[in-house]
């Protein structure tokens, strides 16, 4: 009966206490709905077939890792400079180590063996966000009092940068933002194995997770907070970089330097490849392209940082600390070329968030203490605060912040991240694009038996929203690629393939990109088909299936040749 008092008794007290802590409770809320809302729509995307290439790759890893052909992929050796610009054949055996070196992923591969499926991806990036935002709460509270920290993680729950790369496909970067804020909570308590640990786990994400790292290592440096540690975490990120990009990568591949750097940096090489180190060397010895690329666009790039700063009501702008950190991520985005580095509902904008966050933290710290030292001011003088900024405990500002809350979950519910909304709002207004939940579901149902008819062990290659759902095999490609190298190093042809022409139909009328695939796909069916190579055995709603080496059934022949008249002005408009 003793042991049974305690308990009741210690839980009495556990509700007490959650009970008496209302911001807790408002952060537990907040995290909940957040986790349930991205899980519930990214779902979605995936079984609607809105998921696209990235989530099929990132599959084909983990599944493959479970066999034991770690980080090997046949989907990341289509992208490869051997393929894309030596026009030879993809490899299943190819690593994909040589694009992006990305270790940390081992250590979910437990997790992945015992749910073997690309919605176990899904669960572990929404859950994986949703974690940071708990430990962010405590690395708030080790600064700020509970309804201001609780605040501050709402803001980042309802932040662009967050929100819209968590309803995207899975990503590497997911992690991020749970180390950095962890190793900045691990600073903070003085916690230096668990530190170092950390540090180690952000270098583990990505190649470039070291410029994350380094802007850390600047602010312990600039901050005089521990200046030996900020310069040992600035030379091992530095360090690290320089050789894993130099050295090690190339050992798999030489994507790094003939295809990563020059589509992002080339502007900043004279030659069809180039290092790190060579890019580095191009920025520094041409300083007025550099200044021209950081700059422009201009308008777009405060556009960019507007984005950023928004939720968090514009502090970070002011925020020393936010710019000694996320200066650096925000760097490489800006000196960066093309349209994804400033799109931030993409997984690059991630790498900005914890910075900001952080900064914001120790600048609301800084005010507090000043609105701590007014009040005492004007208890003993009877003055009235003034400040440049509005404290904390404004009414104003509180409802400053609660709009630029308001506005950052508005302004990203209407840029339809990742096309996660396309149920409800329209992809373009003119011309109107729009497909509907219903009309979504019915296309699914009717694709699904042709998904049904290919079996777990066959080659296939299929169209870009498709490939996630089978990725779990280790010959796959994006249609109309249909040919690779197997284990055995023999070119083979595809056993099957599927291509889903009904959602390019549906989107080509106002996207460049989907009327370019429409126009490459149905071309190869085309000639697939009229070789014999491959027989028509399937067509339902747009989505054509065909084997190889099959007879064509004459009634999916027949359905395939009138959807095909469908797109006969298609294809011919230019």
């Amino acid at each position: 009966m003793l042991l049974s008092d305690n308990f009741i008794t210690g839980g009495q007290m556990i509700f007490l206490r959650w009970k008496k802590n209302e911001s807790l409770r408002v952060v537990v809320q907040v995290a909940a709905a957040f986790f349930v809302l991205c899980l519930l729509l990214t779902l979605h995307r995936y079984y609607s077939f809105y998921a696209t290439y990235d989530q099929g790759i990132f599959n084909q890893l983990f599944w493959n890792g479970t066999r034991g052909h770690l980080f090997e992929s046949s989907l990341s050796s289509a992208l490869s400079t051997n393929v894309v610009h030596q026009n030879q054949l993809p490899e299943v055996s190819y690593y994909r180590l040589g694009q992006h070196f990305t270790p940390a992923l081992m250590l979910w591969l437990p997790i992945y063996s015992l749910f073997p499926s690309p919605v176990t991806l899904t669960v572990l990036q929404v859950t994986l966000i949703t974690a940071a935002g708990g430990v962010l709460y405590a690395l708030a509270r080790h600064y700020l009092e509970p309804k201001l920290s609780a605040t501050i993680v709402v803001s980042y729950y309802c932040a662009n940068a967050v929100i819209g790369p968590t309803l995207g496909n899975f990503h590497d970067i997911c992690q991020m933002p749970l180390y950095v804020f962890s190793l900045l909570l691990a600073m903070e308590k003085r916690w230096w194995p668990l530190f170092g640990i950390l540090a180690t786990l952000i270098l583990a994400v990505r190649e470039d997770g070291g410029v994350v790292l380094f802007g850390v290592g600047v602010y312990l440096i600039l901050s005089r907070r521990y200046p030996r540690t900020g310069l040992a975490v600035c030379i091992l990120s530095f360090g690290y970089m320089i050789l894993l990009t130099n050295l090690i990568m190339p050992l798999f591949s030489a994507d790094i330097s003939q295809r990563f750097m020059m589509e992002r940096f080339g502007q900043y090489a004279d030659g069809d490849e180039a290092s790190t180190l060579e890019i580095i060397w191009g920025m520094v010895s041409n300083p007025w392209r550099l200044v021209a690329q950081l700059f422009t666009p201009f308008f777009g790039k405060i556009r960019y940082l507007l984005g950023q700063w928004l939720p968090l009501a514009l502090v970070p702008a002011f925020a020393p600390a936010s710019w000694m950190i996320a200066g650096f991520p925000l760097l490489k985005l800006f000196l960066a070329k093309g349209e994804s580095v400033l799109a931030i509902n993409i997984r690059y904008a991630m790498t900005v968030v914890p910075g900001l966050f952080y900064g914001a933290i120790l600048w609301w710290a800084q005010r507090q203490k000043e609105e701590d030292r007014m009040v005492r001011e004007e208890r003993m003088f009877l003055r009235f605060p003034s400040a440049l900024f509005p404290l904390p405990s404004s009414s104003k500002f509180r409802r400053f912040w609660a709009f630029c809350i308001c506005l950052s979950l508005f302004f990203t519910f209407t840029s339809n991240p990742n096309r996660t909304f396309s149920w409800i709002l329209p992809d373009a207004i003119d011309p109107w694009v729009q497909v509907p939940l219903v009309r979504q579901w019915q296309h699914v149902l009717q694709v699904r038996p042709l998904l049904a008819q290919i079996p777990a062990d066959a080659s296939v290659a299929a169209t870009n929203t498709i490939v996630p759902i089978l990725s779990s095999r280790r010959e796959i490609l994006r249609f109309p690629m249909f040919e690779l190298r197997n284990d055995a190093g023999k070119a083979v042809k595809m056993q099957y393939v599927i291509a889903d022409i009904w959602q390019l139909q549906q989107y080509q009328v106002a996207f460049r990109g989907e009327r370019g695939q429409l126009r490459e796909i149905v071309p190869a069916i085309d000639r697939m088909s009229k070789s014999g190579d491959y027989g028509i055995v399937g067509f339902e709603d747009g989505a054509i299936l065909m084997r190889q080496g099959a007879v064509s059934n004459s009634a999916s022949a027949a359905a395939w040749t009138r959807f095909r008249g469908e797109l006969e002005p298609i294809l011919k408009k230019r």
